[in-house]
């Protein structure tokens, strides 16, 4: 099975969506900042009755609110991007990685039937796919691969 073929065949449920928190919508900037910093994620995901509203990302930190404290305190509707490129929880992974690419996006939800939040599609999540099936050849790779001893040392 060819690297391409095992992310066209793997669903994306059976990655590890797991990099991100969940706020519900009107919820302070600064409880919302703060959420994200104790879990050290860089993603919040907003749900509004249980659904998918929209993401909050350290990139919307630094663009929207960083330099506002006055405006910490205003309810995270305010800052959130509310157009989510999403995938469907039975897609697979290189469906995601394909909106990932077009969209020039870090984070993609993914989401149930009924727009529930079931994770969130990161590149972690392809880096630890890539490690957990070809753990030989990720785990055995020289710290700097194009480097090599131009001699040989203690001889």
């Amino acid at each position: 099975m060819t690297l391409l073929q095992s992310f066209h065949d793997e669903p994306i449920t059976r990655l590890d969506l797991s990099y991100y928190c969940t706020v519900p919508a009107g919820t302070p900037v600064s409880d919302v900042m703060e959420q994200m910093r104790t879990s050290k994620h860089n993603c919040a995901l907003i749900t509004r009755e249980g659904r998918l509203a929209g993401i909050f990302t350290d990139r919307d930190i630094l663009r929207k609110v960083v330099d506002r404290p006055d405006l910490w305190g205003n309810p995270i509707d305010d800052f959130m991007t509310t157009t989510v490129y999403k995938v469907a929880a039975d897609a697979n992974a290189a469906d995601a990685m394909a909106i990932m690419d077009i969209n020039q996006v870090r984070n993609v939800p993914v989401v149930g039937p009924q727009g529930e939040v079931v994770g969130n599609f990161t590149h972690y999540a392809v880096v630890k796919f890539l490690a957990d099936t070809f753990p030989a050849d990720i785990y055995n790779l020289p710290p700097e691969p194009q480097r090599f001893a131009r001699r040989r040392h203690g001889a």
